[in-house]
């Protein structure tokens, strides 16, 4: 007869008696009784026939789910997914509290003519028909179980085309809810139940303080796309941080009004809207985000520091890339900034992770440091290598197209410029 074993609720640790605290997390008073370990088969039921193997498939035989992608009902959100949601995804959205995750939602939904479920396991149906009447809806077909198997007992019986679980800390599965053991055990349940149904699930999941989403690692490796929504001054910003079906790191960009979420057609436009002109520290950037082209301000300050080493701060940038173009200024161009203390800023509160950024901050701080600004109607583009070296960049072509789009009439990239003093000359000489 098999002996009672104990499993710690917040990470699974398994051992033949409770113990007061976890060796593997340090939880206290977390072992709950489970069900036994199967035993191994014995002789007489080694040599019993065992199931027959799942048969093999051709991949010629296999639907091609990219022809059936239906939309979201947002355009952004569909620029994000790669081109809408494919039947049987898994979407892990995540992000701050209060960033408007749950409006999202609320949002696609209404929009969408497919059969949507939404799972509301953080707010009341009150709480959700008072935001759902600011946002202009007028039905919504609701879930409130939490507890995992008679929720998908529900869901098999009558599987929807669209699940939106808000959020999926709020389920009972195998743990207390929100643990760790509970998240895995629900993000499993959710991709087995999508691939045998077609349903495209939305997940939505809490983020820690370091804004990773919470939970095991194992959850983003099996869902098919992580989404983020995170704060940029007064826009919300989408960015996709894994995606099977489309693009990585691709951006949609939304401003949250009395009505809801709405999207921002022009993020270029609405980027520059405050731009000074005539300052010196000031360049614009043609920068890519996944497969969008942007035109976004990069600022810079330079000040005489009163501490022995000088300070760098960057926001919105790859800090490594800046002190790279810092030392290509200091070294190869003279620009004296052992003394000063320089700030690196892209307007906007976007973060945006491109070499081609490295021109317009290189001349954005020598700008800043000879007091000479650029000419207004100039836009740049370039990687700048350790030689000082201007470089290509990927989608030249669709950077200088959003370029001239956002109304400027001059560039500077690596087709007509291939040394950063050289730029400097020409444009701050």
């Amino acid at each position: 007869m098999a002996k009672t074993h104990y499993a710690c609720v917040e990470c699974g640790y398994r051992t033949p008696k409770p113990l007061g605290r976890c060796p593997s997390c340090g939880a206290w008073g977390s072992f709950q009784e489970v069900a036994p370990f199967p035993h191994s088969p014995t002789r007489a039921a080694r040599g019993k026939p065992q199931a027959e193997p799942t048969a093999l498939l051709s991949l010629s035989q296999v639907d091609e789910a990219e022809d059936r992608r239906f939309s979201s009902g947002l355009a952004e959100v569909d620029r994000v997914l790669g081109g809408g949601f494919v039947p049987g995804e898994v979407v892990l959205l995540g992000g701050e509290p209060g960033v408007g995750k749950s409006t999202l939602l609320l949002e696609m939904a209404k929009r969408m003519p497919q059969r949507v479920y939404y799972l509301a396991g953080e707010e009341s149906p009150a709480q959700i028909k008072l935001r759902a009447k600011r946002l202009g809806m007028e039905d919504l077909l609701l879930l409130r179980e939490t507890r995992l198997e008679p929720l998908l007992a529900l869901l098999e019986a009558a599987p929807p085309e669209v699940l939106f679980v808000d959020s999926v800390q709020t389920l009972e599965a195998g743990g207390s809810p929100g643990s760790l053991v509970a998240v895995r055990e629900a993000t499993g349940a959710f991709v087995r139940f999508a691939k045998a149904s077609g349903t495209a699930v939305v997940l939505v999941s809490h983020v820690t303080k370091e804004g990773v989403v919470a939970g095991p690692k194992s959850v983003e490796h099996a869902v098919d796309a992580t989404l983020y929504l995170e704060t940029a001054g007064v826009y919300r910003v989408l960015r996709s941080a894994k995606n099977r079906f489309g693009p990585v790191g691709e951006l949609g960009v939304f401003r949250m009004e009395e009505e809801g979420l709405v999207e921002v057609k022009n993020p270029s436009e609405a980027f520059l809207l405050e731009r000074p002109l005539g300052v010196p520290g000031s360049a614009i950037a043609l920068a890519l985000a996944g497969e969008r082209a942007l035109a976004l301000e990069v600022q810079a300050l330079a000040a005489k520091t009163p501490f022995p080493a000088p300070r760098r701060v960057v926001q919105g940038l790859d800090p490594r890339r800046v002190d790279m173009v810092l030392a290509v200024l200091e070294r190869r161009l003279g620009l004296p900034l052992g003394n000063l203390d320089v700030y690196v800023n892209l307007a906007g509160g976007l973060r945006v992770l491109d070499p081609g950024l490295d021109l317009a901050v290189a001349l954005a701080v020598y700008s800043a440091v000879v007091g000479r600004p650029l000419p207004p109607d100039l836009a740049l583009v370039g990687e700048v290598g350790l030689l000082g070296e201007v470089r290509s960049v990927v989608g030249l072509e669709r950077r200088l197209r959003e370029g001239e789009r956002a109304g400027f009439a001059r560039f500077l990239h690596p087709g007509n410029t291939r040394a950063l003093g050289e730029a400097v000359e020409q444009y701050l000489g």
